[in-house]
């Protein structure tokens, strides 16, 4: 029987998460005309949350931005122009409205594209987020040019390049080194400053030991001063009777009146 494998062996691999620099946002478009409006959504959401990526994370907002052109030519399934509804609230009692997607497709093509992505994104900021990327046109024109869009194809995925390389600061044609100092200097400059807090400290050691000896003798010199007091004379106890006597009060005699 073989070896069993150590645990090390086994959990050898780190998860990478990914970081700001590495994602790089690009520009896709997608033909909606004669496609299946959940189909295109579901193949939009995929590229607004970054899931055609290796680096995608559920928490990270690494996705594309994305066009979508001829969103009045999408198409429903199933007859569901007419049997489907799309409701909405006003927010007051009996505020509850509905519209037919028939009626929507024909006035509100890029209304409908954009509520069925939203379906399929996750409901919180993340989501509001990937939303944003999306940009939306019921005709066959966009006026997002200057971005050099690329043409996407529903069921494919493009090839992977490999993470973006670091972004070197060029001033006059040369390449900038990178604002990290050497070790050696950091090194040098880091031993005064440590010196310095050593002297000062050992300053206030010093100051701290004198306060204290200051306030010893101090406290020494009371307590020989509440010594030195003198006794207090007391009074003789003849002295005390003859002040009882003196205090004592006199009987009061009463005149007889005149008869």
């Amino acid at each position: 029987m073989g070896r069993r494998p150590r645990r090390a062996d086994i959990f050898t691999m780190k998860t990478y998460s990914p970081k700001p620099e590495h994602i790089e946002r690009r520009w896709y478009v997608i033909d909606a005309s004669e496609q299946v409006l959940g189909r295109v959504a579901s193949e939009a959401a995929v590229i607004l949350r970054g899931k055609h990526k290796p680096i995608y994370a559920p928490h990270m907002d690494v996705g594309d931005h994305l066009i979508i052109v001829n969103a009045a030519k999408v198409v429903l399934t199933g007859g569901k122009e007419t049997k489907k509804v799309a409701y909405r609230h006003s927010g007051h009692p009996g505020g509850i409205t509905g519209t037919v997607y028939e009626r929507l497709l024909a006035t509100r093509p890029a209304f409908v594209v954009e509520k069925a992505v939203r379906g399929m994104l996750p409901k919180n900021r993340l989501g509001r987020a990937m939303l944003k990327k999306l940009h939306v046109e019921a005709g066959a024109e966009h006026r997002h040019q200057a971005q050099k869009p690329v043409d996407w194809t529903i069921g494919t995925r493009p090839a992977w390049e490999g993470l973006p390389a670091p972004v070197v600061e060029v001033a006059d044609g040369e390449p900038k080194p990178p604002r990290r100092k050497p070790v050696a200097e950091a090194s040098e400059s880091a031993a005064p400053e440590k010196t310095a807090r050593k002297t000062t400290t050992r300053k206030t050691a010093a100051r701290k030991t004198t306060a204290r000896s200051t306030s010893t003798t101090t406290t020494k010199k009371t307590t020989a001063k509440a010594t030195a007091r003198k006794p207090t004379a007391r009074k003789p106890a003849a002295t005390k009777k003859a002040t009882a006597r003196t205090t004592a009060r006199k009987p009061t005699t009463r005149k007889k009146k005149e008869s």
